[in-house]
């Protein structure tokens, strides 16, 4: 069949149903864009492509559908690096479009040129370069494919002279495949260490999400008697409400998960590369069990031991094998203390939402005082745990959430708990700032009639601000998004206290600057919130708001007062050996 090349590539996006794609629009991609409309595509063009990409990771994490990022050649493009690898550790299938210089001219360092390739070897699970126009179609259909086979980021790049030529080609087909359900050895033998356990415990990852293993990793732990915890920032692999969910392991997060993973002599990981951030300690407490026998699976075996010894490792599909396991286990599977086991889950369960709900304040480390100093300089204002209280008590239960990096965001841990996944989309272990908005905005252009809510720290939410100059326009869904507004980078602020005798470099934020007053410079509404009820109602409001295409900032004004430091085991207090003296700096002689 004779076709343009845009048109080869827009019917494998059809062929792949490619409905949405982010970025801004430049002069390489107008082949393409200019026949996105009557394809079905929509191009949602932000105001920074690096929110594009995390708009694109939302959407797709939402709703489990893939979608695309797509701009300008060189610099357009290199803003989504940081976005892509962020997408990369998130397990996101995502699509990376990235048109380039014309081969005519490529190595003559010409205008916008870039070794679009090189920059991108590091985020993206595979990536291919059309060679001919002739490959179009074909390269990317393997893009694609690869994406959704590695759950991550693929790149196509493209020459932008191989767009608007005319080409004789069969489009490709696509090519299934059968995800692995391990194998049956490594089965039998989890089967057979869950079997006799005595204190057997789940630990659900993002691959439980990604492979719609909630309800098999659920009939799982209701057999064994099993209390289930997730890994950092996956508050949304096991139903909340479920008596054997402890809640999730790591920074800020459950004190029951962390106290009854403790006492496991037999761990089931479940869909997780068992990350670092799942596992360091937690409130001063080392709580992984070092003498248990850990079954770890996962969809790549690449990740499998890399970070924990493990007894047995099974690379597979988190459904197919938590469905394996059941079938296998004993009849006498989970008896051994099975009421002693439930009684202490719901006791511990119990006794740490009970402290939960009383923790208003942070504390200090010994030596330090800046929490004192913080409740002392702003008595009336919002502490951080505070303002997650007044927000629980209206957050819809239904509700998608997004969070950013950040000491506000990241204290808030412990607190969101979900019935199904596919609820709770954090920046992930690339740890980048800006998140929160552009990700939950995804979202909703994916989910429509679900309300969806952002959560960014004041620092953070810096980084992506300019969006509000980009979702006011009525093609845009409304969201809500909540803005922790101290005045300082929390999480640096709390390192300074501990090992840098409170020397606040770059730490200090604008405090002439009202978020709520550029939000409605912008058209949206912008509401501040001072107290714990105005707050409650401020988002109770902008909830109801979302229903009639109203978007909504909230700046929740709070104290200073730093929860804990991401990293206790990453740094330590330096001291001076040479020491440094500003007399040494030489002046430059300029030009």
């Amino acid at each position: 069949m004779k076709m343009t090349t845009e048109e080869a590539f827009v019917k494998t996006l059809q062929m792949h149903g490619i409905e949405h794609a982010f970025g801004i629009i430049g002069s390489a991609m107008m082949p393409i864009s200019d026949i996105f409309e009557p394809a079905g595509i929509t191009f949602w063009d932000c105001a920074h492509e690096g929110s594009g990409g995390f708009m694109a990771d939302g959407y797709t994490r939402a709703t489990g559908k893939m979608s695309m990022m797509i701009a300008q050649n060189g610099p357009g493009i290199t803003n989504f690096v940081t976005a892509v690898k962020t997408a990369y550790w998130n397990h996101t299938p995502l699509l990376l479009v990235t048109p380039q210089a014309a081969n005519k001219t490529m190595g003559q360092g010409g205008f916008q040129e870039m070794e679009q390739m090189r920059a991108f070897a590091d985020c993206v699970c595979y990536q291919e370069e059309v060679r001919d126009p002739s490959r179009m179609a074909e390269v990317l259909n393997r893009v694609i494919m690869q994406a959704h086979r590695n759950s991550a980021p693929a790149q196509i790049n493209v020459p932008r002279d191989y767009f608007t030529q005319v080409i004789d080609i069969d489009l490709p087909a696509i090519v299934g495949f059968e995800r692995p359900s391990g194998g049956e050895a490594a089965l039998d033998q989890a089967a057979a260490l869950l079997s006799s356990a005595k204190f057997p415990v789940v630990l659900n990852g993002a691959g439980v999400v990604i492979g719609g293993a909630i309800p098999a990793s659920m009939a799982l732990a209701e057999r064994l008697s099993a209390p289930v915890c997730c890994g950092y920032q996956h508050n949304d692999a096991f139903p909340g409400s479920h008596p054997l969910f402890a809640g999730p392991l790591g920074y800020n997060g459950s004190k029951a998960g962390m106290d009854l993973i403790s006492k496991a002599d037999v761990v089931l990981a479940l869909g997780t590369r068992l990350n670092p951030f799942s596992t360091l300690p937690g409130y001063g407490i080392d709580y992984w069990p070092t003498d248990a026998k850990i079954i770890q699976v996962d969809i790549n075996p690449d990740r499998i031991g890399l970070t924990k010894k493990v007894e047995v490792g099974i690379v597979g599909d988190a459904k197919q094998v938590a469905s394996s396991i059941l079938d296998k286990l004993s009849g006498t599977a989970g008896d051994e203390n099975r009421d002693a086991r439930l009684n202490l889950i719901s006791t511990t369960k119990s006794a740490w939402a009970q402290q939960l709900s009383s923790m208003d304040h942070e504390e200090d480390d010994p030596g330090t005082t800046w929490n004192e100093r913080a409740r002392g300089a702003k008595p009336d204002w919002m502490s951080p745990r505070m303002a997650w209280r007044a927000i629980q008590s209206a957050l819809p239960r239904e509700a998608i959430i997004s969070s950013d990096i950040g000491n506000n965001c990241a204290i808030g841990n412990a607190y969101p708990s979900f019935e199904e996944g596919r609820k709770y989309l954090a920046p992930g272990l690339f740890g980048p700032c800006g998140y929160g908005l552009p990700s939950v905005v995804g979202a909703k252009i994916g989910c429509p009639d679900v309300p969806v809510v952002g959560f960014s720290g004041d620092g953070a939410f810096g980084i992506a601000v300019t969006e509000l100059t980009a979702i006011g326009r009525k093609e845009w869904p409304a969201v809500t998004q909540i803005v922790f507004r101290n005045y300082q980078w929390g999480a640096e602020k709390r390192n300074s206290t501990l090992w840098f005798d409170d020397n606040f470099v770059g730490t200090e934020l604008d405090t002439q600057v009202s978020y709520a007053g550029i939000a409605q410079a912008c058209g949206l509404k912008g509401v501040v919130a001072k107290t714990m009820d105005e707050l409650t109602a401020a988002l109770a409001q902008a909830v109801e708001d979302q229903k009639n295409g109203i978007t909504t900032l909230i700046e929740a004004m709070i104290n200073q007062e730093l929860g804990e430091p991401f990293r206790r085991d990453a740094m330590k207090k330096p001291v001076a050996v040479a020491g440094i003296d500003a007399a040494d700096m030489r002046p430059q002689s300029g030009s």
